[in-house]
C-alpha cells in the first residue's frame, strides 16, 4: 500500500495548539500524551538513525516510532508479535463473529467513565457467552472466545462495541460452565452459533446488573440528572425495557479467515490515514463506509478541532487492556484446556503457516544489499511538545 498524502499526525502538528486551547482542559493526561506521540512520530524529535549501505554507501534517515497503541502508523510491528502467540491458540474448528453494543444513552455515560463501562461491556459479553453456551438446550459447552474493543463508528462518533471472536462448539460443561470431569467436544449446529436474542436479553440484565452495581459502590461520574438513586433507578429500568443489539455474523471458513480477522481488528485505531482526502483551511476531508445505506462510501468533512475532538474519544485510559481472552482461551490453564480440545478433535496444533511475517532485517533501496550499518541520531524537541507533556 502506497504512503498516504496526509496523516493524523499532520492535522496535530497544525492545528494541536488551536485544540488544546479549546478543549485542552476536558481532555485526560493520556490523550494529551497521545496527541504528543502521534505528532512528533517518526520525526526529528524522537531521533532515529542514518542507515548506510557498506557496499554500494547509499544512505537513508529513519526516524523512530512513537509506539504509541492509538498510532496509525506504529501497529504493524505490534500485530505481527501479537499473531505469532495468538497463532498457537487456534483450532480446527469454525469460528463465529459477535458483536455486542451498548445503547447510545450507555454510550454517553461511557464518556465520562471509560474504565468502569468498558470493562462491564467485556464482563457482561463474556458472561453471557458463556452462560448461553452452558445451557444444554443451547450448547452445554465452554467455548474460547477472543474480545476486542472498538470505541467508535466510520465517521469518528463515539460507538462503543465489542467484536468477538469464538470457537463454534467447546468443552461440555455444567450449567455454571464448568468443564467437566470427562469432558466430550460439543460442536456447534452447522452456520449456527447461538440465539441471538437470548444472547441479546442475558446480555442486557447482565449489563444492568453490573451498572446498578457500580452506582451502588460510588464508581460512576453521572451528571446532575441521575445524581438521585431513584432517577438512576428509572433511567436503568427504561432501558431494560429495550432491545439490545447483539450482532451474529456468518461463521468464518477456517483458519485463514480468523487470522484475516485480526488482522483487521485486534490492532486497529479510529482512523487509518489513507482515509484521510484532505487538510486544507482548517478543514479534515476523510472517506468513511455508510453502513445504514448498503455501505456506499461517502465523503465527511469537519474542521480540524472538531477532528481531533472525535479522535480523542477514542484514546483509551492509560492501561486498559482492549483484547482479552475467555472460556477456553482464558489465560488460567488454558494449555491444559487446549490441549484437551485437540486430543478430542484429533490433532496436535493448527498451522501457523498463515501467520504475518515478523519485520525482517533492513536492506539497501539501491542495491539489495543487507551490509547496513547504523549511526543514531540525536532527538530534536518540538513546538507542541510542552503542552502535551503527561502531567499525571
Amino acid at each position: 500500500m502506497s504512503r498516504p498524502t496526509w496523516e493524523v499526525a499532520d492535522v496535530i502538528r497544525d492545528h494541536g495548539e488551536a485544540f488544546l486551547n479549546k478543549y485542552g482542559s476536558t481532555l485526560t493526561s493520556t490523550q494529551r500524551r497521545a496527541l504528543c506521540d502521534l505528532a512528533e512520530c517518526r520525526t526529528a524529535a524522537l531521533g532515529g538513525h542514518v542507515e548506510r549501505c557498506l557496499d554500494c554507501g547509499h544512505e537513508r534517515i529513519a526516524y523512530n516510532s512513537c509506539r504509541n497503541r492509538h498510532c496509525p502508523k506504529c501497529q504493524a510491528a505490534t500485530r505481527a508479535r501479537w499473531f505469532e502467540q495468538e497463532s498457537a491458540y487456534l483450532l480446527p474448528v469454525a469460528y463465529h463473529h459477535v458483536v455486542f453494543t451498548l445503547p447510545a444513552t450507555i454510550a454517553a455515560l461511557a464518556l465520562t467513565n471509560p474504565g468502569p463501562l468498558y470493562n462491564l461491556l467485556f464482563e457482561a459479553a463474556a458472561a453471557t457467552v458463556r452462560a448461553v453456551a452452558a445451557d444444554p438446550r443451547y450448547l452445554g459447552a465452554l467455548p474460547g472466545m477472543l474480545a476486542v474493543l472498538h470505541t467508535w463508528g466510520q465517521n469518528l462518533h463515539h460507538h462503543p462495541h465489542l467484536h468477538c471472536v469464538v470457537t463454534g462448539g467447546g468443552l461440555s460443561c455444567n450449567r455454571r460452565g464448568e468443564v467437566d470431569a470427562t469432558p466430550r467436544w460439543r460442536s456447534c449446529r452447522p452456520n449456527f452459533f447461538l440465539p441471538v436474542r437470548v444472547l441479546s436479553r442475558v446480555y442486557r440484565d447482565k449489563f444492568l446488573t453490573g451498572l446498578r452495581r457500580l452506582a451502588a459502590a460510588g464508581k460512576l461520574r453521572l451528571p446532575a440528572a441521575l445524581a438521585e438513586p431513584d432517577a438512576f433507578a428509572r433511567w436503568v429500568q427504561a432501558h431494560g425495557d429495550q432491545d439490545w443489539v447483539v450482532y451474529a455474523k456468518p461463521p468464518f471458513a477456517g483458519a485463514e479467515q480468523v487470522l484475516k480477522y485480526l488482522a483487521r481488528y485486534t490492532h486497529r485505531v479510529a482512523i487509518s490515514n489513507h482515509r484521510i482526502q484532505s487538510i486544507a483551511a482548517g478543514q479534515v476531508s476523510f472517506t468513511w463506509k455508510d453502513y445504514a445505506h448498503g455501505g456506499v462510501e461517502r465523503t465527511l468533512t469537519l474542521s480540524a478541532e472538531e477532528f481531533l475532538r472525535r479522535f480523542v474519544q477514542h484514546v483509551l485510559p492509560r492501561g486498559f487492556v482492549k483484547v482479552r481472552h475467555y472460556g477456553l482461551l482464558a489465560n488460567r490453564r488454558r494449555g491444559a484446556k487446549l490441549a484437551v480440545a485437540r486430543r478430542l478433535l484429533f490433532v496436535a496444533a493448527v498451522a501457523t503457516s498463515l501467520m504475518p511475517a515478523l519485520p525482517v532485517c533492513p536492506t539497501c533501496a539501491a542495491c539489495g544489499s543487507q551490509r547496513v550499518s547504523r549511526l543514531k541520531l540525536p532527538e530534536v524537541g518540538v513546538a507542541l511538545h510542552d503542552a502535551c507533556v503527561d502531567s499525571s
